[in-house]
């Protein structure tokens, strides 16, 4: 019987997950520039047949391992090119993570427990809504994760703890860690080998530098993660040289000492992402950072050890790191949720209060969503009238898009304001019931929020580029952009060979703007970089929309 409730449990998380995470993928054009980069790669794998070596615009990208463009690639072989073809991979991960969590909650801390922690996952903001992306990451920090978590099963097997079982060697935990390991760096970099071993030397450090893992041990955990990631790496350095480490490794090192791109940001960006973007997980993750019921077992006060290991260990390395990106301390999010999971369980049991200041973060952040999510709808109303009140020409120019609101808009902040209400009621005597209404509800306020809100943000901030250069791609001509970094026109004209479009290159961006062309030329820019191009003779202006200007060139 018991068996039978868990597989009920892992099927419901599972299917809970493909019923948020897959609707509408397709439903708005992928962003610039994350999303669009990565779909392209994949769209010109499918093209190239070349699979060893990865391309942008045809020629050697040196910023990313392939492992997620694979399965991006094999996405559009099945579903063809398309948004919901370079979104899947992410909702499949999805569907794979919240009943993991359930399992190894579970697993740690009994069935109620192993369901606080998925629906904690599944409930909070950033966790939500990187299912619904094209991007790296969520694989990435489910490999990391894993990896981590059978080192922690390897270190206990060898150490004899008692009250959770374990029927493999620990060589054998320590293979699975390696190679999960060794997954994350083949799908984002040696960044993941990095994570893991800095928190493994945290704990170490915690240990009074006592080796709880031998050296044979530890080797044997490396040696397992680099068989892994040399699959591709030690192909890709056979094939074609040490040219893509050596690049590789100068752009890890340039993210790390630089603000690359532009992406700056305070010393207090991620916690501050990771507090408010977590929303409601991160309130009661704080709790746990505080003194805690005793744990029962010797194994449970070790992994809430390490767990926040990992997560300090995350913040404080992509603090440190220059470029400051949103998804950089995606990894925290697994140690969060678990922490979150730790205080709400307790609370459920009474041994825990639900304090005043707890109530005032959950409240204040929930508040944050309400009112932007209430405003938002009477700003985009008014926006012609607000754009002067911006001194940025391309801001003023977003500003002037075409987006229709009707005022149901509010409905995601309305809904979230009575989710919150009844979430503070049901605290009074049911709290188990109170914390399912509030991830469940949390995770349906996020859908509805994406329904009513993310076509319109995106008819704002880059619809008008994405169109022009998708109503083109039927001509047989050459693309470019000038004056900022985007991937638009190589995802959405489709070329089919090297030389339909320029991409940071300025020998071809001067040759189709200036030297002899044999076919017409499109060129996208933002308003205030236009200037030197509304001066030059061989450019004629078609249009400007939304910010952008839009140059064609015709051959003579």
């Amino acid at each position: 019987m018991e068996q039978s409730s868990d597989r009920n449990y892992t099927l419901g998380y599972a299917l809970l997950g493909a019923l948020f995470f897959l609707p509408f993928l397709g439903g708005v054009h992928l962003f610039d520039w994350d999303e669009v980069n990565f779909a392209e790669i994949s769209r010109e794998m499918l093209i190239t047949r070349e699979y060893t070596r990865v391309y942008v615009n045809f020629e050697p990208f040196f910023q990313k391992p392939p492992f997620y463009l694979w399965l991006q690639a094999l996405s559009m072989a099945v579903f063809g090119v398309g948004e919901f073809a370079a979104r899947f991979p992410n909702a499949v991960c999805g569907i794979i993570t919240l009943p993991l969590l359930f399992k190894i909650g579970q697993r740690l801390k009994g069935t109620r427990f192993g369901l606080i922690w998925a629906g904690a996952y599944f409930g909070s903001v950033l966790p939500f809504l990187y299912f619904k992306s094209g991007i790296i990451d969520p694989w990435f920090n489910l490999f990391i994760f894993l990896g981590v978590y059978y080192f922690i099963l390897a270190y206990w097997k060898r150490d004899g703890y008692t009250g959770i079982t374990l029927g493999k060697s620990p060589w054998w935990y320590l293979f699975l860690a390696g190679f999960w390991i060794g997954m994350g760096m083949l799908t984002k970099g040696p960044v993941a080998y990095l994570i893991a071993v800095l928190t493994m030397s945290v704990y170490w450090a915690y240990q009074r530098f006592r080796f709880y893992v031998n050296v044979p041990q530890f080797l044997y955990f490396t040696f397992a993660a680099s068989l892994v990631s040399l699959i591709w790496f030690g192909l890709e350095t056979l094939k074609n040289g040490p040219e893509f480490m050596i690049e590789f490794t100068e752009y890890q090192y340039r993210l790390f000492s630089t603000p690359d791109a532009g992406h700056r940001g305070f010393p207090g960006y991620h916690f501050v992402v990771l507090l408010i973007g977590c929303f409601p997980a991160s309130v009661f993750a704080l709790r746990a950072f505080f003194k805690l019921p005793q744990e029962e077992q010797a194994f449970q006060a070790d992994f809430r050890r390490w767990m926040k290991f990992l997560f300090w260990t995350v913040l404080i390395l992509f603090t440190i790191v220059k470029s400051k990106i949103v998804h950089y301390s995606s990894m925290g999010y697994f140690p969060l949720t678990y922490l979150a999971a730790l205080t709400i369980d307790g609370m459920i049991r009474g041994e825990i209060e639900f304090k005043p200041w707890l109530k005032g973060f959950l409240y204040s952040i929930g508040g944050l969503y309400i009112l932007v999510t209430l405003a938002l709808p009477f700003v985009g109303m008014q926006a012609e009238v607000l754009a002067p009140l911006f001194k940025d020409p391309f801001a003023r120019g977003n500003l002037q898009a075409d987006v229709y609101w009707s005022g149901w808009e509010v409905i995601p902040g309305l809904f979230l304001l009575g989710l919150l209400i009844l979430f503070g009621r049901l605290m009074k005597s049911k709290r188990q019931q109170a914390f399912a209404v509030l991830f469940g509800g949390t995770g349906l306020f996020i859908m509805l929020t994406l329904v009513f809100f993310i076509k319109r943000i995106e008819g704002y901030s880059q619809r008008a580029a994405v169109e022009f250069f998708k109503e083109r791609a039927v001509e047989d001509a050459h693309y470019l952009v000038t004056g900022y970094k985007s991937y638009v026109h190589l995802f959405y004209t489709r070329p089919q060979k090297a030389g339909e479009a320029c991409f940071k290159d300025d020998a071809c961006r001067n040759e189709l703007l200036n030297g002899p062309i044999s076919k017409p030329v499109y060129l996208a820019t933002k308003v205030h970089k236009a200037a030197e191009h509304r001066n030059n003779p061989n450019l004629e202006l078609i249009e400007e929309k939304n910010g952008f200007v839009f140059f064609r060139r015709m051959p003579d």
